[in-house]
């Protein structure tokens, strides 16, 4: 069976806990200058819980399935109910699932989500199986695809970064890599090996700014070293800014596109990556992918949970017009 593109990851189960008595407390106390607080001692109503599904790889796997894309996912779970329904849920768009493994030595990984009435939100993570797949698990023969997907790939499981690569190139596999901050704390020169062998390489300014040596705002200089490095696509997201990206010929400078309201940020840097790639797939079109990237990112910000809001072609057709793209000559 060939797929045309496989997500590479983690799995979670989430809980999102919205309640109007999570407070946000300026604090410099705190790394982000801010807290999430709670009154300690007291009991706080939670009017509205919602438990979904998460983690990197099965993010973009649904985007892939709703984009009508033939998709698979690898990641691992744990032998219990959050695994169960992980799965089920996949199969449920789908996904095939013959890929994830089942574990017992740990749990499914887990993530709380508080949320402020703001829309602002604090994680808490327990990362359980979920970065604990191993490359004698990866069923390798049977990975045949037009496109490997490498969500962010934390803890142990950033050791399969490589491998993942050496099997692309191997057996012709397009490879697109969304890096996690393990990743990226490798450094250049552990990297710049396998960068050349990258199809498209997502990553935020701060990262593009810390891998190149080249101060952020200077975005020109930065995807003259990308172009160095990588045989294709670098995209340098900017938060509300939007983003940038380079397909070594031209600069692609983009913004973003209203959202009707902000519910949850969880998984918008999923949506985007996922989005952007399948445009990719679907076109070969720069201008249709960071249109399809961005508005998925949109859309799933006005929901709660990482998956909520995924865009299907048609609700893309419908709603959202071509992004304003400025153009210039690298």
């Amino acid at each position: 069976m060939k797929f045309d593109v496989i997500a590479i990851g983690t799995a979670t189960r989430d809980a999102f806990l919205k309640s109007k008595d999570f407070a946000i407390v300026k604090d410099k106390r705190f790394k982000t200058g801010q807290a999430l607080c709670v009154s300690l001692g007291s009991k706080i109503e939670i009017p509205e819980i919602i438990f979904t599904t998460g983690g990197g790889a099965t993010n973009a796997a649904v985007t892939f399935a709703r984009q009508g894309l033939k998709t698979a996912c690898i990641t691992k779970v744990g032998s219990d109910v959050s695994g169960e329904t992980i799965k089920r849920e996949l199969a449920k768009e789908k996904i095939f699932t013959g890929f994830v493994r089942t574990s017992e030595e740990l749990p499914t990984a887990y993530s709380i989500i508080m949320i402020a009435p703001s829309g602002e939100r604090t994680v808490l993570v327990y990362r359980g199986v979920s970065e604990k797949l191993r490359e004698s698990e990866i069923p390798w023969p049977r990975l045949k695809a037009e496109w490997f997907y490498i969500a962010p790939l934390g803890g142990e499981n950033a050791k399969l970064f490589e491998p993942f690569v050496k099997f692309a190139v191997k057996n012709k596999i397009k490879i697109a890599v969304d890096p996690s901050a393990a990743l990226i704390k490798l450094g250049l020169k552990k990297l710049k090996p396998l960068l050349r062998h990258i199809d498209v390489f997502k990553c935020n300014q701060e990262e593009a700014s810390y891998l190149t040596g080249i101060p952020y705002q200077k975005e020109k200089e930065i995807f003259k070293k990308f172009d160095e490095l990588i045989r294709g696509v670098a995209v340098m997201t900017k938060g509300p800014d939007g983003l940038s990206a380079s397909d070594g010929k031209f600069i692609y400078q983009a913004g973003t596109y209203k959202e009707k309201r902000v519910a949850d940020r969880t998984g918008a840097g999923d949506a985007f990556g996922s989005g952007f790639i399948a445009g990719l797939i679907q076109t070969g079109n720069m201008e249709y992918a960071i249109s399809l990237g961005t508005a998925n990112a949109t859309s799933k910000v006005e929901h709660i949970g990482a998956k909520a809001g995924l865009l299907t072609k048609p609700e893309f057709k419908k709603r959202f017009k071509p992004l304003k793209i400025k153009k210039i000559k690298l």
